[in-house]
């Protein structure tokens, strides 16, 4: 728990029943913190140690809150990282995506930022104490909050019916 007035700033996922009945414990799980020692990504409520990731402020160059829509579904949003060149990408599940793959899902990031993201579900960000985390924490550290991206009719995710994919090759 952290003191009302500290700068760090965490965000738990909404419990749900479905923990219970999986095994996954009825623990408070934390989905993103960014405290003094970087950044906390949660992983996905039933893989959750698997995909677990701290990442020093010393590695990142920007926290990336952003969303994409297509024509017919609500914006889908995402927090990611973007990381220093050198840095290897954290664990995640979005590990084996694809350049292409990614570039057709949101054409408007940088690959790097789409892989080591993380679907903001059962959670949502306070962009303020975001902010004043990564102000207090890491200023050198950039914030940037990207509008929604929209597809257009028939631009697509690059998943056809015979790629392969899944969306839930890049859902947490």
């Amino acid at each position: 728990m952290t003191a009302p007035h500290s700068p760090v700033y965490q965000e738990y996922y909404t419990r749900i029943p479905f923990q219970l009945l999986t095994g996954a414990e009825w623990k408070r799980l934390v989905a993103f913190r960014a405290d003094e020692s970087g950044v906390t990504l949660g992983g996905a409520v039933l893989r959750y140690h698997r995909f677990l990731a701290v990442v020093p402020w010393r590695d990142i160059e920007a926290v990336v809150v952003w969303a994409t829509q297509t024509p017919s579904e609500k914006p889908v949003r995402y927090i990611g990282l973007k990381l220093r060149p050198g840095v290897p990408a954290p664990p995640g599940p979005n590990q084996k995506l694809t350049p292409q793959f990614a570039a057709g899902f949101a054409p408007h990031l940088e690959y790097e930022v789409v892989r080591n993201s993380r679907r903001i579900f059962l959670w949502k960000v306070d962009q303020a104490r975001l902010s004043a985390a990564v102000q207090a924490f890491a200023p050198h550290v950039q914030l940037r909050a990207h509008p929604v991206h929209r597809e257009r009719p028939g631009e697509g995710s690059a998943l056809g019916n015979d790629s392969g994919g899944s969306i839930f090759d890049i859902l947490p």
